[in-house]
């Protein structure tokens, strides 16, 4: 055995409470290493009277190492506890201060978790494992209010730039809402609605007032009123890492230079200001010089800036933020940010824009959840751009779960296209079944799914501005078979749980290969999902418990499993994919 991979630590992912005081602990080992892992677990004031054993589960693996993971439940609050780890004829007990081939006896050395403190839980909003998000660029998905149109607007459907506008504005989207509910949307992110001068709104000038091409808060209010009749949630994109060259605080700045009251509301090095792309001497969004960094060590930057987020919840019931450039902004200022939201709305979502192992920010004093773009280039590296084989993605989708807490994994926020990266459809270079095998993964994979505006019917679109097209609502120029594909996935979604917070895990995915098959399970749902990344047909000899089997997707087929009987064959169209749902009968 390879005691030197042997991995646990009493924290974060690795020893995550629950809401019920249950402990998810995780334990790593070297990959096809040990055989069996017993948790043996107690209470630290009375370790030999209270002893207790569990056997662990292999949950993933990724490509050097296994993941294992047990439930438990500590009968007094507090958990004391080490692991048996059994290959063929080595055991091995390990513990915090010791990894020995026999154990002590009593306690001291063991990991701990102190005491499950609820106030300490993670807990993300319920409602977000439930939700399906559908991100609205605002200037380009309906315009509604022409009367309120900027001077320049363009023709709708015409090419975009970098700084044309086309008159999308909020009452467009109240007229959309029937189209959303049919499709079965349930929560809305907006990128940002205040007003900015560009047509894409991340370089603020009045957080607190709403684009005037966009429409006014009593607009908002009348959407997310009309949003919440529907059950469908609304939540914001708010920009606090930087501000715009117009927001009068920096206006200020350039008109006064350091005699000005807001000179350290910015993080600027040297005076008089020089604000030459590439050589600004304050800090800023990249290298963008119209959008200069905010100090947030600042009390009153602090207090400013929440004053915003106080105001959106308090003046139009939204139902959460998601925060621009969330890794760049201090981790002080986000835990009296949430602090403040929860205080006001307890189920608020708090989503942060980070692109990298965001622990950090998930210890439950901070963000709810973060967009999870690893997974999207997972996804594409596999479905769609033939870069991973199977192993290769099941390897990498493994680690990062084991990454995060259960509950991290639930309401992680998954996009296969956003404003910032090119669509689906292009990046499948048009090919629709590609595109509708990548779409039932991310719909069937833990984590809240997010549609970008359009991809349901078929815009293209590579990088940015092509990525910001206008919506089309020409029926005939739409692609209903798609948006169809879009409706059901979404509906079979909604009818099971399982498929929203059920146990997940691949049972095949081997080297050299384009096919899939992984679980979703909890104690009243179980399904088996067979997928083809591959443009040629594949038959598969699939991995089937005993039981009867019935396809969710294609309800003609059935399969059946009984008195330990042969697997199973299955044939796979090219991008093809089979969901089998244990039945009774």
């Amino acid at each position: 055995m390879n005691i030197e991979a042997l991995y646990h630590r009493a924290q974060s992912s690795w020893a995550s409470a629950n809401a019920d005081k249950s402990v998810r602990i995780r334990i790593r080992t070297m990959l096809n290493d040990a055989q069996t892992i017993e948790l043996i677990y107690g209470d630290k004031y009375d370790w030999t009277s209270t002893l207790q054993q569990t056997t662990m589960h292999k949950w993933i693996s990724d490509e050097r190492f296994d993941y294992w993971e047990a439930v438990v439940t500590p009968p007094f609050g507090r958990l004391s506890y080490r692991f048996h780890v059994i290959a063929e004829e080595t055991h091995v007990w390990y513990a915090e201060r010791w990894c020995k081939d026999a154990p002590y006896e009593d306690a001291f050395g063991n990991f701990e978790l102190p005491y499950v403190n609820i106030a300490d839980v993670f807990t993300p909003p319920a409602w977000v494992k439930d939700a399906v998000f559908y991100q609205i660029f605002p200037d380009r998905f309906a315009n509604g209010d022409p009367s309120i149109n900027p001077a320049d607007v363009q023709p709708w459907g015409g090419t975009p730039t970098f700084d044309n506008h086309f008159g999308g504005d909020l009452q467009g989207v109240i007229d959309k809402l029937d189209y959303l509910t049919e499709l079965g949307i349930n929560a809305i992110y907006f990128n940002p609605l205040f007003q900015a001068a560009s047509y894409h709104k991340y370089d603020t000038i009045d957080y607190f007032a709403v684009d005037r091409h966009f429409g006014d808060i009593g607009t908002l209010k009348r959407l997310v009123a009309e949003c919440h009749k529907r059950g469908i949630r609304v939540m914001l994109d708010a920009v606090f890492n930087h501000a715009g060259r117009y927001f009068p605080p920096f206006v200020d700045v350039l008109d006064n230079g350091a005699a000005s009251p807001y000179a350290d509301w910015f993080l600027i090095h040297e005076w008089p200001i020089c604000d030459t792309r590439g050589s600004t001497t304050y800090e800023t969004f990249g290298f963008e010089p119209h959008m200069p960094k905010f100090n947030t060590a600042n009390p009153k930057v602090r207090h400013y800036l929440l004053d915003i987020a106080r105001f959106w919840i308090e003046e139009c019931d939204i139902d959460g933020y998601r925060l621009d450039v969330a890794n760049e902004v201090d981790h002080g200022f986000w835990r009296k940010f949430r602090e403040l939201v929860k205080s006001l709305k307890p189920d608020a979502y708090i989503l942060g824009e980070i692109m990298h192992d965001s622990m950090p920010w998930l210890q439950g004093d901070q963000l709810d959840g973060v967009m999870n773009y690893p997974i999207t280039d997972f996804i594409l590296k596999f479905m769609v751009k033939d870069v991973f084989d199977a192993r290769e993605f099941a390897d990498a989708v493994g680690g990062w779960m084991a990454l995060y807490p259960h509950q991290v994994n639930e309401t992680a926020f998954n996009l296969l296209s956003s404003h910032d990266i090119p669509r689906l459809l292009s990046s499948c270079q048009g090919n629709i079944d590609r595109m509708k095998l990548a779409v039932m993964f991310q719909f069937t994979y833990p984590g809240a799914p997010c549609i970008y505006y359009g991809d349901e019917i078929g815009l293209t679109g590579e990088g940015d501005p092509d990525n910001r097209k206008c919506m089309e609502w020409d029926i005939d120029r739409q692609d209903r078979d798609l948006f169809y594909h879009f409706a059901q996935t979404i509906a079979l979604r909604k009818r099971h749980e399982a498929l929203r917070n059920g146990m997940f895990r691949f049972l095949y995915a081997p080297s050299d290969s384009r096919l899939i098959v992984y679980e979703r399970k909890n104690e009243h749902e179980h399904f088996i999902i067979a997928m083809n990344a591959s443009p040629e047909p594949q038959t598969l000899d699939l991995p089937l418990p005993e039981g009867h089997w019935q396809d969710q997707w294609n309800s003609h087929t059935r399969l059946s499993v009984v008195d330990g009987g042969s697997k199973p064959m299955v044939r796979l169209q090219p991008y093809g994919f089979h969901i089998f749902k244990q039945t009774e009968e």
